[in-house]
């Protein structure tokens, strides 16, 4: 499903998902892999890392758990 959202691709969202998408990169996790860990979809995973979504802090906390990192160094990463 697309998402309409006027947040898209906003540069805090995009900054975020590269975070995202590097520290599990780094700990050669796939996508899927981090979506079963995180208990979300898959392709929600994919959609986070390209900034397409705004993710709720409780999800964006459930990812940066399955990575074993914590959400401030996450969002630290990201330069937030």
């Amino acid at each position: 499903m697309p998402n309409l959202s006027s947040n898209r691709q906003d540069p805090v969202l995009t900054a975020l998902g590269a975070a995202l998408k590097s520290v599990r990169l780094e700990k050669s996790i796939s996508q899927e892999k981090l979506a079963l860990l995180a208990e979300v979809d898959r392709s929600y995973v994919g959609r986070v890392e390209r900034g397409d979504n705004n993710v709720a802090l409780l999800t964006l906390s459930r990812l940066a758990g399955a990575l074993g990192i914590s959400l401030a160094e996450l969002m630290q990463r990201a330069g937030l």
